[in-house]
């Protein structure tokens, strides 16, 4: 779907869902992750982040600018910022304002759907679309937010006994 209307929705929308998920509760909701290997909902924010960063908007602009002829640059999948190292209302603060100034850049290229249509190169998947990019930007921010409250819940997940069997966010 290369509709941006659709995919603003969601991306104008994710600060201001974590921020209400998260502010103002304690470590115990922000700082517990779910298993070896996962994340916890201020790792999730700080993944966020980085990405504002690095990924969404740069790769636009490769695509616009370049097409395939310069891959884009690799993206650590795994890059967050490490809980501890700041409060977390100062990163949802900051995902919030880089989000902010993305969108409005974004706003502004005033894309056509030919532009979606534009093509550029992946490290990994070769040939995708800006339309893609965009969609698995909302897509992309969909599942962290997920992430972020499978953390949360799976910290209930001996609490809530027998009912477990019809939480399927809990079963692992």
């Amino acid at each position: 779907m290369n509709d941006l209307p659709h995919t603003l929705e969601i991306l104008d929308r994710t600060p201001a869902v974590l921020r209400s998920l998260l502010m103002g509760v304690c470590d115990f909701w922000t700082q517990a992750n779910y298993g070896d290997a996962t994340w916890s909902a201020f790792e999730v924010v700080g993944h966020l982040i980085v990405g504002e960063r690095d990924d969404w908007m740069p790769r636009l602009r490769r695509i616009l600018e370049h097409g395939e002829s310069r891959s884009f640059d690799p993206f650590p999948h795994n890059a967050t910022i490490a809980p501890g190292t700041i409060p977390l209302s100062t990163l949802l603060d900051e995902f919030q304002r880089l989000r902010a100034a993305n969108l409005q850049v974004l706003r502004a290229l005033n894309l056509t759907p030919a532009d979606l249509a534009r093509t550029g190169t992946h490290p990994a998947l070769g040939r995708v679309t800006a339309g893609q990019l965009l969609a698995t930007w909302a897509a992309h921010d969909l599942h962290h937010i997920r992430q972020a409250c499978l953390a949360m819940a799976w910290q209930y997940r001996d609490e809530v006994g027998p009912w477990r069997a019809y939480i399927n966010t809990l079963s692992r």
